[in-house]
């Protein structure tokens, strides 16, 4: 349980690092399409076939694509910035600060000498910024990316109008030039914020593995301080006394001693159970204990059946271990919006079935489980430790998908005749291998 208690579920990680792998290479590919787009698409026709506008055309497109590799190297860390793991200097953006004013500075020139139509310009001035703002927009807030974008809209209508654009050519110069902005921070900033919050749901589904194995090992201190605590003091007097008792030549030290032998065996077998894990479990209480906690994780549980009150203490007990495993394997693995619990009980036989969606059948362990077995030997925790607290009572433990994205938990427990009342209503430590019971006197 504590070592399943650190481990992250690796399906819903493997599909984080899948999103974030594909957010990232979007980032990346996204320039270049533009620019491969809107940069050559006017050298068919609006820009004039002539030396100069032909090699003004040619060193816009070389300007755009070493825009485009600058890009692509600050996509990571511009990510990890927005992400919160890092911070992005913003010298790195300095580079393809002058590639825009140049770029910018180029267009100018092309229109200057007449060498590009006005449905060309416009396109070229719409890619001109998006290599720039698709790394900007993750490191500035939407209110500075806005006014970053208003002030080189007006750079660029201010360039153009000095060489002389003029008419409607100059008036589409604001909205190609927002639209490329605009097009870059709804494509961009919703991606990323979106996988923020699948980060930020996966570090909870990790602190909330934490927080049970912190949880587990007070539970473990309060039943060792629970056991320990008294019988250690109750020795110490009692030794106490023996010395008392000796020094003075009082034969009832013999008796105090033997007390004390007594005491200490008794311990020793009660941290034996508690390490064994042979207490005693209540259903009713495990039954709301999952229901509480699948409600607290966002999982809908649904209990039907049997409250099961009027079973045998030993069934009630191994129903109670089986009902925590499988409500803290539902926590642990695969992606669950969902869980039934079901108690049927009749003359002859109890069952507990517990449902789930979102099985990850990829963890399916060699026991048949979800990964919720760890193959631990008798008296351990996953379904090998519940397959030995259910033999006790004669009950078996089938677990497995069930299609459909189900995973299946189902315990049964015979009630007659194998599991006779005589049989049932002996503790846990009475039904042991005589070896046990031999090695444990």
């Amino acid at each position: 349980m504590l070592v399943r208690g650190w481990r992250r579920s690796w399906q819903q990680r493997s599909k984080l690092e899948r999103i974030d792998l594909y957010s990232r290479l979007t980032l990346s590919v996204m320039p270049w399409l533009f620019t491969l787009s809107w940069q050559l698409a006017p050298f068919k026709s609006d820009i004039r076939h002539a030396p100069l506008p032909i090699a003004l055309g040619v060193a816009l497109l070389l300007v755009s694509l070493a825009q485009c590799l600058l890009s692509n190297r600050n996509v990571k860390l511009s990510y990890a910035h927005y992400l919160g793991t890092a911070v992005f200097p913003l010298r790195r953006q300095l580079p393809q600060l002058v590639l825009l004013l140049v770029s910018l500075g180029l267009l100018a020139t092309m229109a200057g000498v007449d060498g590009v139509a006005d449905s060309g310009l416009l396109v070229m001035t719409m890619n001109a910024p998006v290599a720039l703002a698709i790394t900007q927009v993750l490191v500035t807030t939407v209110r500075t990316f806005l006014i970053q974008t208003l002030a080189v809209t007006a750079l660029d209508l201010g360039v153009l109008a000095a060489v002389g654009v003029r008419g409607g050519a100059l008036a589409g110069v604001v909205p190609t030039m927002l639209f490329g902005c605009l097009l870059t921070l709804i494509a961009v900033r919703p991606s990323a914020w979106s996988l923020s919050v699948m980060w930020q749901a996966e570090e909870a589904r990790d602190l909330q593995a934490r927080l049970a194995v912190a949880e587990e090992r007070l539970r473990f201190g309060r039943d060792l301080h629970d056991v320990l605590g008294r019988n250690l003091a109750v020795i110490a007097l009692k030794s106490e006394l023996a010395v008392e008792l000796a020094q003075r030549g009082r034969p009832e030290a013999v008796d105090q001693m033997v007390e004390v032998q007594r005491i200490a065996r008794t311990s020793q077998q009660e941290v034996r159970d508690v390490v064994r894990g042979y207490r005693e479990a209540d259903l009713s209480t495990e039954l709301a204990g999952a229901r509480g906690v699948l409600s607290a994780a966002g999982i809908e549980c649904e209990l039907t059946g049997d409250a099961g009150t009027e079973l045998p203490v030993p069934v009630q007990s191994a129903l109670g271990w089986v009902v925590r495993e499988a409500a803290t394997n539902v926590l642990r693995h695969g992606d669950p919006r969902r869980c039934t619990i079901r108690l049927r009980s009749s003359a002859d036989a109890v069952v507990l079935l517990v449902e789930n969606d979102g099985a990850a059948v990829a963890a399916a362990g060699p026991d048949g489980g979800s990964g919720a077995g760890d193959g631990s030997g008798p008296g351990g925790s996953g379904l090998a430790g519940l397959r030995e607290r259910l033999r006790v009572v004669d009950g078996s433990l089938d677990a497995g998908p069930a299609g459909n994205g189900l995973f299946r938990l189902t315990a049964t427990i015979p009630l007659a005749p194998a599991a006779s009342p005589a049989r049932l209503d002996k503790p846990p430590a009475a039904r042991e291998a005589p070896a046990l019971q031999e090695e444990r006197r």
